[in-house]
């Protein structure tokens, strides 16, 4: 069995693994060593763990992993992967875009992929049918850019998500919702139809805290994985294991 920790910006979770199927995936506000001892306490078959942190975490909890399991990996630019990663600063490639591109590996092994996570920031990333991942593009998420038109303006008021389908907005906060969220399915729309024209029998996989956001929103087709990340660092640690 595979825990797998996911440190991101805004969220901490862990999963869970058994045998490649996700047994529980837990959002936290930060994972601790009590719980790694709570877990191995529930669950005495876990034995290997992967971490994927985008910030500082507490050595304790490293020491903590590294001593109660037999395999720890910490992922970094230089850890081993199924996949060629073809980008060139791959110091500075986020862990997660990198985990999500190897859990739609993981998915469709022989197809070409977009994946797309709409969270903090909205990351576009393609794998191509050789196993290569490419690259990718990244744009504000939809909180952060209600938080710029609020923060960059002298009179706009700070607008949050709600539920809006009209095409424009006849009040100034229904305009900054109109245009945030209709620009934001236009840029996702559009980005799908480009990539199309360029890859054939492309899947496309969309996850992130604002997945659920897209869903009867865009003309494409697209499947939602809220667990590619875990999916991915999961794949990872079992890569791992057999080279």
């Amino acid at each position: 069995m595979n825990l797998i920790i996911d440190i991101g910006n805004t969220r901490t979770k862990f999963s869970v693994f058994n045998r490649g199927e996700v047994l529980i995936t837990v959002p936290v506000d930060e994972f601790k060593p009590e719980d790694v001892l709570l877990l191995k306490n529930e669950h005495p078959e876990l034995n290997k763990v992967i971490l994927s942190a985008t910030k500082d975490y507490s050595q304790e909890l490293k020491k903590t992993l590294q001593k109660n399991f037999e395999q720890f990996i910490e992922v970094d630019a230089k850890t081993p992967l199924p996949i060629e990663n073809c980008y060139e600063t791959k110091d500075t490639l986020g862990k997660d875009r990198i985990a999500a591109v190897v859990g739609a590996f993981d998915l469709y092994p022989e197809n070409n992929v977009l994946i797309i996570d709409a969270g903090t920031a909205i990351t576009y990333d393609i794998l191509n049918d050789e196993k290569q991942y490419l690259g990718g593009n990244i744009s504000p998420g939809i909180d952060m850019r209600f938080n710029a038109l609020h923060q960059f303006t002298d009179k706009l008021p700070l607008v949050s998500q709600k539920k809006y389908n009209k095409l424009y907005g006849t009040s100034t906060e229904n305009a900054i919702r109109a245009g945030v969220q209709n620009g934001v399915v236009f840029e996702v729309d559009k980005t799908i139809d480009i990539f199309n024209e360029f890859y054939d029998n492309l899947k496309v996989i969309i996850t992130g805290g604002n997945a659920e956001f897209f869903e009867k929103k865009l003309k494409n087709s697209f499947f939602v994985h809220f667990n590619l990340i875990a999916m991915g660092l999961n794949r990872i640690l079992q890569y791992n294991g057999e080279i």
